[in-house]
This record gives structure tokens, sequence and C-alpha cells, in this order.
């Protein structure tokens, strides 16, 4: 992978983790919530948190794949 092309996917990849954070978190706050037919509150704050848990281990994951520890 060329240098231009690595340093695009980085800044790409870190604005996707910022928007998944800010979204998980307006959803476990009540800020962002599911329409009451779909579950309401509760069953956003359980995604929000889903969310939070998955993208967490997804950047730890890519934190160590990009030094390979293993």
């Amino acid at each position: 992978m060329t240098k231009k092309n690595r340093l695009l996917t980085t800044i790409l990849w870190i604005a996707g983790l910022i928007v998944t954070l800010v979204i998980g978190f307006a959803m476990i706050k009540g800020t962002l919530v599911l329409p009451t037919w779909l579950g309401g509150l509760i069953v956003s704050q359980v995604a929000g948190w889903i969310l939070l848990i998955v993208t967490a281990i997804g950047a730890i994951s890519e934190f160590l794949s990009v030094f390979k520890i293993k």
C-alpha cells in the first residue's frame, strides 16, 4: 500500500471511530432514541453499549495488528 493511500485509510478509520463513539454515547445517554415501537429507550441504551464494546474491541484489534503484537 502506498504511503498516501495508507494515510487516507487511517484518517477515514479514525473518522469512523469518532462517529461510532458519538452515536454510541448518544444512545446510552438517551439523546438518540429508537421509536417506542422498536423498543424505545431501553433497547437504544443496550444497542449503544453493544456498539461501544464492539468498537473498543475493533480499535484494540486494529492497534495490535498495526504494531503486530500477538
